[in-house]
């Protein structure tokens, strides 16, 4: 008979699979030219989307503060990855946009995501990463979320 494994280690080894991955796909953008990006410039970026987002919004989507926000913006401006542009709809307003540099880190972060997938595939089997996946669905709520930056800041 099996014995139940303890509670915790379940996150631990999400988590440690979580991290492997992301380690790994930044080990490969820095080869491909993005050695400034970090796990935090991707859930920013993704909050921010194609059609761009005002950095209020982007704070509520990241779950930090408007000033959180507004530095990351700083930060992925300074390195090209984003461009704060004339709102359309509000003259008053500053929208946040992806350039073509960020772009193409999602991009290629995204290609990269597919051969890691494919590695994990060769080492557990198709079977069994697309059961890990289909199992995963189940238990985490619809819609994917990226405000893991504010989740995991101290209060």
């Amino acid at each position: 008979m099996r014995t139940m494994n303890p509670g915790y280690e379940l996150p631990l080894l999400l988590f440690g699979g979580f991290r492997t991955l992301i380690d790994r796909l930044h080990e490969e953008l820095a080869r491909q030219g993005h050695p400034e990006a970090r796990p935090s410039h991707g859930f920013a970026l993704q909050a921010i989307g194609t059609g761009g987002v005002t950095a209020s919004e982007l704070g509520r989507r990241l779950g930090v503060s408007k000033q959180a926000a507004g530095k990351t913006v700083d930060r992925l401006a300074g390195l090209g990855y984003v461009e704060r542009a004339a709102d359309e709809s509000d003259a008053r307003a500053k929208v946040v946009r992806l350039t073509p540099l960020g772009l193409d880190l999602l991009r290629r972060s995204a290609v990269i995501f597919d051969e890691l997938r494919a590695e994990w595939a060769e080492s557990l089997g198709e079977d069994r990463v697309a059961a890990l996946e289909s199992a995963l669905r189940v238990v985490v709520p619809s819609g994917l979320r990226v405000d893991a930056v504010g989740w995991m800041a101290a209060d």
